[in-house]
């Protein structure tokens, strides 16, 4: 009955050290690096541009709106 109350502590503790195991037992894997490709940007493709037009709020604007 005792363990029924400690159950959470018991499953963090079994966790932490499954985990550290884990860690303790395996292999570093070798970094890989996927820069195969160089990246390129296609000619004749243009970088969308957005034009705002509109006049912008003066400071008794502004306070009227607040």
């Amino acid at each position: 009955m005792n363990a029924m109350k400690h159950m959470e502590a018991i499953f963090f503790t079994v966790a932490a050290i499954g985990i550290g195991a884990v860690f303790a037992t395996s292999e570093p894997q070798p970094l890989v690096v996927a820069a195969e490709r160089p990246l390129f940007i296609h000619p004749d493709v243009q970088m969308p541009v957005v034009t705002v037009a509109a006049k912008r709020l003066s400071a008794a604007e502004k306070a009227e709106l607040m």
